[in-house]
């Protein structure tokens, strides 16, 4: 089975500037990209306060950018799948667009909120080489080449404020625009990621701490398995999470549920928000755990880490299917050091850690589990730490 290609930036940049003068006739002002991103471990926590370990991809978006003088925001992109739109930037608004072009134009509506603003318009295309639907922040890493987009066009230095700002309007964008809620995780990283590193970031105090990664070092490698699959939620998912959370919180008398301990989430009366709770908290810990596992090259305790936290994403958050729950068991039964479902859950991708010598073995274990279920093969990609948006 083969491993998906990230591509080459530099050939990437090429080809998004190319089909931009296809498209309009003139040259880019910006070319820029922005990483998709995975975590390690931290799963619903960072809505929560918690702490959350997450890597870009290599796997990024590439847009390609230049000024209008008549008020109008295009926006194209090479997927098939998604239309042309075209809008007057002074139409922008929360529900006046909608589908893949609410996040670009909401990332421009965004921004001008917050004074980063192009009243003459703009044209983007964009590519991408992030999986849709696979749990990996395909749509912050295209909120996040749009905000970077806008702001080489209007000439401003991209340094660590201007992340922030980044981050806050993609939030804002991925909530308000496309009725998305966010904890801001997957923009945090897609504009501060380094190359070679985790990014330790704290949701209770918005610290951010690089966490270097031994681990190609070591001979291991972190297989992220797309499942392709997504399943529907009859009890409204991620929502109805968010809210048993901020209950849980507002029960035990603290400003957000991971600063609550062990022993206080055990006195919740409903079961259902015992359990929720219980995870936030215990996740939490993980988090900590694992970059101490990390900084000691501990590769079996990070393996178990990665283990507990997929059981308690599966039993006590309830966000695991059966395909991320037989993607983890058959790459643990051919040598993984460890697995878990990473994202939302019900669909989506895994991470597995294991030895760059059974990245074959484990691959092919998980096209014949597929197969006898008649599932389609999954995706495969390696997650190797890259660096955060920017130009190209």
């Amino acid at each position: 089975m083969e491993i998906l290609d990230p591509g080459s930036p530099m050939a990437l940049a090429e080809q998004v500037s190319e089909a931009f003068v296809a498209w309009t006739g003139r040259g880019a002002e910006a070319v820029v990209r922005a990483p998709g991103r995975v975590n390690l471990i931290g799963e619903h926590v960072d809505y929560n306060g918690g702490p959350v370990l997450p890597l870009a991809l290599p796997h990024a978006t590439y847009a390609a950018a230049r000024r209008r003088d008549d008020g109008v925001l295009h926006l194209r992109s090479d997927d098939p799948a998604a239309e042309d739109w075209s809008g007057a930037v002074t139409d922008l608004a929360p529900g006046a667009v909608d589908g893949w072009a609410s996040y670009a134009a909401g990332m421009v509506w965004a921004l001008a909120q917050d004074g980063l603003t192009l009243p003459g318009g703009l044209d983007v295309h964009l590519t991408s080489t992030v999986p849709t639907g696979a749990g990996l922040s395909s749509s912050a890493a295209l909120l996040c080449a749009v905000g970077v987009a806008v702001t080489e066009c209007l000439g401003l230095s991209l340094d660590d404020a201007l992340r922030d700002r980044l981050v806050a309007a993609g939030v804002r964008a991925e909530s308000e625009m496309a009725g998305a809620p966010t904890g801001g995780m997957d923009q945090t990283v897609s504009m501060h990621a380094r190359r070679g590193a985790l990014l330790l970031v704290d949701f209770a105090d918005g610290s951010r701490t690089p966490v270097p990664s031994a681990l190609e070092a070591a001979g291991l490698a972190l297989l992220v398995v797309d499942t392709r699959v997504s399943h529907a939620l009859t009890d409204g998912g991620y929502a109805a999470r968010r809210d048993a959370t901020a209950e849980a919180a507002r029960l035990l008398g603290v400003p957000h549920l991971a600063a609550a301990t062990t022993d206080a989430v055990e006195t919740l009366a409903d079961e259902e928000v015992r359990r929720l709770a219980r995870h936030v908290v215990t996740e939490s810990a993980r988090v900590h755990e694992t970059v101490a596992a990390l900084d000691a090259e501990d590769w079996s305790g990070l393996g178990r880490l990665l283990d507990a936290s997929h059981a308690s994403l599966r039993d006590d958050y309830r966000v695991s299917c059966e395909e991320l729950d037989v993607t983890c068991a058959t790459a643990l039964a051919h040598g993984a050091l460890g697995a878990r479902m990473t994202g939302g859950g019900f669909g989506g991708s895994a991470v597995v850690l294991l030895g760059r010598e059974h990245l074959p073995g484990v691959a092919a274990a998980l096209e014949t589990a597929y197969a006898e279920r008649g599932w389609r093969a999954p995706h495969l990609l390696l997650a190797e730490p890259s660096a955060g948006a920017g130009h190209c």
